[in-house]
């Protein structure tokens, strides 16, 4: 009588600890379904907003959504919560998704031959595509997106000339910042 007593006790607290188990998971599922919709959403061309407490994947569809559309004010903020985070492949590609809105963005100034405005943005891509490749050594993509940068804005050490300042025309005398588009093969 004792022994089917602890047998009905054991079942019943297996059941409830099955319950229990099952009800977290079917949040969890209907969590991940409504994120889903949302980073969907975003992809369709909806505008969402998202919050500091959002899932990465979510904040990342959403820092995409607004680097595509050239709206990288918006979306720096977002890329910045990402590369603090602590997922390394959200973080680096955040990283690389900004690079490549102001690479993208440089060219299309280049394209219509502004080069003031397309200078800072290459060399912002630059710095993007070098903190993203500090994360993740081995991602190809950003290493020959940042050749492709390195090739329109050079790095040149800044002369230092110790009481004096070098005047901007006197710079642009000696080198250009924008040697000119890449084209072919290296």
């Amino acid at each position: 009588m004792r022994t089917e007593r602890l047998v009905i006790l054991a079942a019943a607290a297996i059941l409830a600890a099955s319950l229990v188990v099952a009800g977290w998971f079917g949040t969890r599922l209907l969590v991940a379904r409504h994120d889903n919709a949302l980073i969907a959403s975003l992809a369709a061309g909806h505008d969402l907003a998202t919050g500091a407490d959002d899932p990465p994947a979510l904040t990342f569809a959403r820092l995409h959504f607004l680097s595509t559309r050239d709206r990288l004010d918006e979306a720096q903020p977002l890329a910045n919560r990402l590369a603090a985070g602590p997922d390394r492949r959200i973080a680096v590609a955040a990283l690389y998704d900004m690079a490549n809105a102001r690479l993208r963005l440089a060219l299309d100034h280049l394209g219509s031959n502004r080069i003031d405005p397309a200078v800072p943005l290459v060399r912002l891509a630059k710095e993007g595509y070098r903190r993203a490749l500090v994360l993740d050594p081995g991602f190809w993509d950003a290493k020959y997106n940042l050749d492709i940068a390195m090739r329109l804005v050079r790095d040149f050490p800044q002369l230092d000339i110790e009481g004096e300042e070098m005047p901007p025309e006197a710079a642009k005398k000696l080198w250009t910042d924008l040697p000119g588009i890449p084209q072919g093969l290296p």
